[in-house]
């Protein structure tokens, strides 16, 4: 990632949660993006075959409520940061046999948008105290997020 991209990230995590990330943490968000597309997704493929539908829509794909909060919130912090772009280059969505709308696709980079704020308050939520996450807490949080998504 260019370090333009590396520095809208830190702003990002401060801005989002109150976290200072470094360059070194990107890898393990990188992971954890692609990780939670592709759970979204699995579930987005059984939801349109089970609608007899052969490309994923929207409503295929599990969005919870807190989920949609923090892509509402994203859209706020975006405004201000331009993660958007960046994001577009990252949320690639994974190959699972089926096809997504263009609706769907375009949806992809507030999905990991909205990922990105629940990771953060996740953090945050972990160890209220520290401001730069140790990787046991990015772990801890990870194991939430395998539970939920």
């Amino acid at each position: 990632m260019p370090v333009m991209g590396i520095a809208k990230f830190e702003h990002f995590f401060r801005a989002a949660a109150g976290l200072d990330v470094s360059k070194n943490d990107l890898k393990r968000y990188n992971d954890f993006v692609d990780a939670k597309l592709y759970d979204l997704f699995v579930i987005g493929t059984a939801n349109a075959k089970a609608n007899d539908q052969d490309i994923i829509q929207p409503q295929d794909l599990p969005i919870t409520k807190g989920l949609q909060e923090s892509i509402h919130t994203f859209k706020k912090l975006d405004e201000e940061i331009e993660l958007r772009p960046l994001l577009d280059q990252i949320a690639a969505r994974p190959a699972l046999g089926m096809d997504a709308s263009e609706e769907t696709e375009a949806r992809l980079p507030l999905l990991a948008g909205g990922l990105s704020v629940a990771l953060g308050r996740a953090l945050k939520t972990i160890a209220p105290e520290t401001r730069r996450p140790a990787t046991e807490q990015w772990d801890q949080a990870f194991e939430l997020f395998d539970l939920l998504i």
